[in-house]
């Protein structure tokens, strides 16, 4: 059995990677918003915070009723009990990666849980 899952996704409005991939730590999504639309609802999380990377496009989320703008290369990191809801831009579609994983639960970094084979 191979110790590694690979899948491709489409350009379709929402595509969720736990499934595809297998993950037991995070949840990955990948978003596609047409320029003028938004997600139709406010959210929050018990546990889990959501990590937000700008694919390409611009558009803006609010969260806690501040207005954040965002544009391709931003990311976001929002706190599990922050309300929050994404719009693309007027003219501008938006497409972004969003991250969610429990908060504090990382162990360690990249060199700190890294073995290295010599």
């Amino acid at each position: 059995m191979a110790l590694y899952q690979k899948t491709t996704v489409s350009d379709s409005p929402r595509s969720e990677l736990h499934a595809k991939l297998g993950l037991t730590g995070a949840e990955i999504s990948i978003n596609n918003m047409p320029a003028g639309s938004c997600v139709p609802f406010v959210h929050s999380h018990k546990q889990n915070e959501e990590i937000y990377g700008i694919l390409a496009g611009c558009g803006k989320a609010i969260i806690d009723g501040e207005e954040v703008p965002l544009q391709k290369g931003d990311w976001l990191r929002v706190s599990p009990a922050a309300k929050r809801q994404f719009f693309a831009g007027k003219d501008t579609p938006l497409s972004y990666i969003c991250i969610q994983t429990k908060e504090h639960s990382l162990g360690g970094f990249t060199a700190d849980d890294a073995v290295i084979e010599k």
